[in-house]
């Protein structure tokens, strides 16, 4: 599981970057820089995500290394701006495509045939004005790589092309330095594969751009405008119309039917039902009511509702999860360092295999000699792409990690998502992840005199503290019980000091409360209770009991119905090949029972979180891949201890915290869904990856005149073109069919 750095992080935008190369030599560059912890540079988005450093020695650094960055400030803005920028280059290069794949066409179609000596150099000199307008960008690129000292896939372009237009010009001007046979001339060629590899790239950022869709979704569920009311705390006014960035925490507003929620907040009049699918999957609308949470982007239904702000701006959780989609897009799996070895030397490599193959060529190929030697070096320079190798892991991961935003599944980092693909045991906490989280008292008892008043005043006082389903299930069920002149009696027997005994209870001073565990750690006679609790147990309740000064007073019995689609979800998970098991700090009937009706392969209760963790621990220790599945702080170790961490939305800033998966809905569902996306998405990766390999593998040897023993054919440098911008645009449209992904029935 991937550390979360407590360092500051730098998010960049990037200009410049045309290739793998370009990354793997940006990253090289922050590496070296003083205070960088890590940096990831994302070719797809053309991003960098940098921790540690100082901002101005990054920018620097990136600038040295021949290329631009620029730190970005609001996410949600840089994504917009990305995106409008993209759409104006892509109207360009497509206006640059037309123009030198018509000309390259015309060309080859009516003016190669020309002997005409004036007409050739007027011919020579209209393509190279339209090489330098239409490919103006790749050689500046190419140049300025040239200058820092490096090389990338514009370097080849700008060699390739110059190469077939100063050949040619020579042989315009000069025909008597080439035998008669080599007085071809490349015009055509040099002004087509430029209009090629503009077209390839104007396919591949229309594809990009749908990328973008995904985040573009999310940002869309904001309105710009909310209904602003007043003040809490202070009289109504008129309402009036304002800008969301205007609000502020404490402002009550007004959520009319059919209207998204603007920000985080809870609702102080009314009561409405809100569908909240676009965030968490669930199809039910909920109701809420008075002093119920609302979460920015849901849709109000019928009802009109006043609430107050209670997180605004970057701060609501609809900011936090665009935030973790984008830098989970961003990241990078580990199945991406062979790519990303290969990338930083393949520029130099493919200019070695061109002069080599030039050369061989020359002293060893049929005549003329120099016309197969220029064809075969041009066409290697031309078909060599690292661009497709550049795309194949990090598109795919960014419309993944999209996807997966969309099913109400937030992947953390792209590391996770390659993970769950090889889960082999699914671990699951019991309360409030396989049931329902809301246990009810079903029965209760005080033992040895005890004065029943005083017991539950006691009870709800101490549970009062905590968050745990059960705890508040206890104070509910105190509070109903207790006569409304007692209630007040719980505040004068507070204690002051509790301490917190994970998976078991809680100790105050001479109270102690918990399991039976917890009783038997502080030596409390339970003898007394014996026939009560076993019968609990029969009933598969589960039980939390009070000691006051080494005596037992009071004990609860709880039942917490399992939640509708957690059968049928453990079904799914087993379906897939994977083992399940439950682990619990409950009492083992309740766990026989929970785990009979669910029939997960394997059970443990009574469990502390260090026994919970430890269980992982044995699982990794004879080579499993273990996901464990929780929402309640007592899960945090197990969470950060396995392969996967994934907590449930619903549950507790920690363990969310500690997890690499958030389900957005409380739904087991939701586990299958991730790790059927996983699946998807690492194996089209490693489709791209495949197809990229191959393709340069096959490309280059075909490009340097292999076949040629056997066809009598050297490869052409505008098929060689046409071929490089076909890699990258077939990687961009493989990874597009993750769009239409879809789950294996839930029903």
């Amino acid at each position: 599981m991937t550390k979360i750095t407590q360092d500051k992080i730098t998010q960049l935008s990037l200009t410049g970057v045309t290739c793998a190369g370009c990354v793997a030599r940006i990253e090289k560059a922050l590496s070296q820089t003083d205070g960088v912890v890590a940096a990831q540079v994302n070719f797809a988005s053309r991003t960098a995500e940098v921790s540690g450093g100082n901002a101005m020695q990054i920018i620097k650094a990136i600038q040295d290394a021949g290329y631009d960055a620029q730190v970005i400030q609001d996410s949600a803005a840089a994504e917009a701006q990305q995106a409008k920028d993209l759409r104006q280059l892509l109207k360009t290069r497509s206006w640059y495509a037309a123009l030198g794949v018509g000309l390259g066409i015309g060309l080859m179609l009516f003016g190669m045939d020309i002997e005409d000596p004036l007409v050739l150099r007027t011919l020579a000199w209209l393509t190279l004005a339209i090489m330098l307008m239409t490919g103006e960008h790749f050689y500046k690129s190419g140049f300025k790589a040239l200058k820092s000292g490096h090389a990338n896939m514009d370097t080849l372009i700008v060699i390739g092309t110059s190469a077939a237009w100063l050949y040619s010009i020579l042989v315009v001007y000069l025909p008597s330095m080439f035998p008669e046979a080599a007085r071809g001339v490349y015009f055509e060629a040099a002004v087509m594969i430029i209009g090629l590899v503009n077209l390839g790239q104007v396919l591949e950022m229309g594809a990009r751009l749908k990328t973008h869709s995904s985040l573009k979704h999310l940002l869309g569920l904001r309105p710009s405008s909310v209904c602003w009311v007043g003040t809490a705390g202070k009289a109504m006014v008129a309402e009036v119309e304002v800008n969301i960035t205007q609000v502020k925490v404490g402002d009550l507003l007004r959520i009319k039917p059919g209207e998204r929620v603007p920000v985080d907040g809870k609702v102080t009049e009314g009561e409405s039902y809100f569908d909240e699918a676009m965030l968490t999957g669930e199809p039910m609308p909920v109701l809420k009511q008075l002093g119920d949470e609302l979460v920015s982007g849901t849709i109000n239904g019928q009802g009109s509702v006043i609430f107050e702000a209670t997180r605004v701006g970057k701060d609501t959780a609809l900011a936090r999860i665009v935030e973790m989609v984008r830098r989970a897009q961003n990241s990078k799996p580990s199945i991406s360092q062979l790519a990303d070895k290969v990338a930083a030397i393949f520029v130099p490599v493919v200019l070695v295999i061109a002069v080599v193959t030039g050369l061989v060529w020359y002293f060893l190929g049929p005549q003329p000699v120099l016309t197969y030697s220029f064809v075969s070096a041009v066409s290697v320079l031309i078909i060599a792409c690292p661009c497709a190798l550049g795309l194949a892991t990090p598109i795919s991961v960014m419309i993944g990690v999209g996807k997966a935003a969309q099913m109400g599944v937030l992947v953390r980092n792209a590391e996770a998502l390659q993970q769950a693909s090889h889960i082999d045991w699914v671990v699951l906490d019991k309360t409030g992840t396989i049931t329902q989280g809301h246990p009810s008292v079903e029965g209760f008892a005080t033992f040895n005199g005890a004065d029943e008043v005083q017991s539950l005043a006691l009870a709800e006082n101490i549970e009062q503290a905590s968050e745990h389903p059960i705890a508040r299930a206890i104070v509910a069920h105190c509070q109903q019980q207790l006569p409304a002149e007692s209630l007040n009696l719980s505040v004068n027997l507070s204690a002051e000091h509790f301490t917190s005994v994970q998976g078991m209870g809680v100790v105050s001073g001479d109270l102690v409360m918990g399991n039976v565990s917890l009783m038997q750690a502080h030596k409390i006679d339970i003898g007394v209770a014996e026939v009560w609790l076993r019968a609990q147990e029969d009933a598969a309740r589960s039980i939390v009991l009070l000691a006051h000064k080494g005596q037992l007073i009071v004990a609860f019995a709880l039942e917490d119905a399992l939640k509708t689609d957690s059968v049928k979800a453990v079904q799914r998970l087993k379906a897939q090949g994977i083992k399940v098991m439950m682990l619990t700090g409950d009492n083992q009937a309740a766990a026989q029972r929970v785990a009979h009706l669910v029939a997960v392969d394997d059970f443990a209760a009574q469990l502390t979180p260090e026994d919970k963790l430890n269980k992982i621990k044995q699982l990794q220790t004879q080579g499993q891949v273990v996901a464990m599945v929780g929402d309640g702080i007592n899960d945090a170790p197990a969470l950060s201890q396995a392969d996967v961490g994934i907590a449930m939305g619903q549950g507790t800033d920690v363990a969310i915290e500690s997890a690499d998966l958030c389900l957005l809905n409380s739904s087991l569902h939701g586990v299958a869904d991730a790790i059927e996306l996983s699946y998807s998405t690492m194996r089209n990766i490693k489709q791209n990856l495949w197809g990229a390999f191959t393709y340069n593998t096959l490309g280059i040897p075909i490009a340097a005149g292999v076949l040629f023993p056997f066809t009598g054919m050297l490869l052409s440098p505008i098929l060689a073109a046409l071929a490089m911008s076909l890699s990258s645009v077939t990687v961009v449209a493989n990874a597009n069919r993750l769009r239409w992904f879809k789950t294996s029935a839930r029903d």
